[in-house]
């Protein structure tokens, strides 16, 4: 049991003090979703992911890390999360885990309406205490850079006396950078699995330091 040890105001919301923050997986998603046919949206989730916030006297000074294992890959359908555990795409067996790792914390505009994600103007929600963060996302052990727009949803006690932090990412890859090139040429044009992949977290971490 860890007690609170206090909040404070950045950016128009409330951030826990400086402390280490661990990634409580029964209540985390981290969550994907592609394009299939071109006009639909398969979404899929992993559900073993562990991984550590400390957040710093300076809250741009905050680093996190993460690992996902691969095989828990699901998108509610066996064959489909079959073939991404094969050597088409994640290549389960080779390669058993996903990390990143920040490397740099930006102050996002509360007030502003658009983001750049990886090269892209995408529309968002106005709101306090946004961050960008800037990591590398190593999948198939191949690292690129990877930006998230995170939102922080709040910091609570939880009913054992514990501290909680809750917060919200969303961000975008390119599969194909990864090495994870496998389609199908559809006959009225493009193709079956788009290439770029949206990445969507919500994850309640447990202070332990």
């Amino acid at each position: 049991m860890t007690e609170s040890t206090g909040t404070r105001m950045w950016n128009g919301a409330e951030l826990p003090a400086r402390g280490t923050f661990t990634i409580d997986p029964q209540h985390t998603t981290v969550g994907f979703v592609a394009r299939h046919l071109m006009v639909t949206q398969v979404r899929g989730r992993f559900d073993d992911v562990e991984g550590t916030i400390e957040i710093g006297d300076d809250p741009l000074a905050t680093r996190a890390t993460a690992r996902i294992a691969t095989a828990s890959i699901t998108t509610g359908t066996a064959d489909r999360d079959a073939h991404l555990r094969s050597p088409d795409f994640l290549d389960v067996d080779t390669f058993p885990t996903i990390t990143y790792t920040s490397r740099q914390i930006v102050g996002g505009d509360p007030d502003a309406k658009w983001d750049m994600v990886n090269g892209r103007v995408v529309r968002r929600r106005r709101g306090a205490g946004r961050l960008v963060v800037v990591g590398d996302l190593t999948i198939r052990k191949i690292t690129h850079p990877v930006t998230l727009h995170v939102a922080i949803d709040g910091v609570t006690g939880d009913p054992w006396g514990g501290e909680r932090l809750a917060l919200t990412a969303v961000g975008e890859i390119d599969r194909e950078a990864y090495d994870m090139t496998w389609n199908v040429a559809l006959e009225a044009g493009g193709w079956l699995v788009s290439q770029s992949i949206r990445i969507e977290i919500r994850a309640q971490a447990l202070r332990t330091r």
